[in-house]
């Protein structure tokens, strides 16, 4: 097997100068051939799409990320296939096992929490599959962010409150303090910024804010295992989230939304169910 560093940079090196066909011959949720790489969503086993579902109902061999992903999901649509936890392993040790898995003529699929888009580290595997002559392919999931805002009954981007989301990380071991812009993303004022990979540094995150400058006002809301069945919801602000964070005892698995979306308050009505959405129908009417 080619190490996979050397097979990463050599995917990339291609990349570089050609354009992999089959961006324009498939679209997103379109069964392919290969390996799919599928988001399994924030949590309840009722938000996985419907093509992850078929697929992981259809597999062979599960590997998959884990605790992050609900044992329920498992067992509801996986529980004929080998399932493989992928926590502590390696891509010497991942990719071998799903390569040999696949040329074994077994039907394979790596199931990703949430959706593998944000921070997956999903494309360095199919990189290095992909390199080994094992065809891969996305299927999009729910991320976390997404679950986090249905549960709260509101929207990350409102009108008047906030035109734009970001999805961040705070500075940390794979992150230099340099690289960590959530004091950017806050100071625009119209931004909702959400934290994943954050949970056991709200505290500190929060800390460097005030000590930028930042309202100690500002809301802040997290939660916890968005969608499961222990979903827990802790509000706050800047000020006072860390500690409140802090009781509740939670150092990992939770989403963390700085910005007055998450309160849904003090949003404008939308111009697309107002005047400009009937002057479009009075013209439609007319020009027809």
């Amino acid at each position: 097997m080619t190490d996979p560093q050397d097979a990463i940079d050599t995917e990339a090196a291609t990349r570089a100068t050609e354009r992999d066909p089959r961006i324009e011959e498939r679209t997103a949720g379109e069964r392919q051939e290969g390996i799919p790489f599928i988001g399994a969503g924030p949590g309840d086993p009722g938000l996985l799409t419907v093509t992850g579902r078929e697929l992981v109902e259809a597999a062979d061999l599960v590997v998959h990320a884990g605790s992050l992903v609900n044992s329920e999901l498992l067992d509801e649509y996986c529980a004929d296939a080998e399932q493989v936890s992928s926590i502590g392993k390696d891509l010497e040790e991942l990719v071998p096992l799903m390569r040999d898995a696949y040329e074994a003529g077994r039907t394979v699929v790596r199931l990703h929490s949430g959706d593998p888009a944000i921070y997956g580290a999903a494309l360095e595997q199919m990189d290095a599959l992909e390199h080994e002559g094992v065809p891969t392919y996305v299927v999009p999931g729910v991320t976390s962010a997404f679950a986090a805002s249905a549960t709260l009954r509101t929207q990350l981007t409102l009108n008047g409150v906030a035109n734009h989301v970001a999805f961040t990380r705070p500075q940390g071991k794979t992150l230099d303090p340099e690289d960590d812009h959530i004091g950017e993303f806050v100071e625009m004022g119209d931004v909702t910024t959400c934290i994943y990979l954050g949970t056991h540094a709200v505290g500190e995150t929060m800390d460097r804010l005030l000590e930028d400058g930042h309202d100690s006002e500002t809301p802040v809301t997290v939660v916890y295992h968005a969608s499961w069945p222990d979903e827990e919801i802790i509000e706050g602000t800047i000020g006072t989230i860390g500690e409140r964070l802090e009781a509740a005892g939670y150092r990992a698995s939770a989403l963390v939304i700085i910005g007055d979306a998450a309160r849904k308050a003090g949003y404008e009505r939308s111009y697309l169910y107002g005047d400009w959405a009937n002057r479009g129908s009075t013209e439609s009417e007319a020009d027809d």
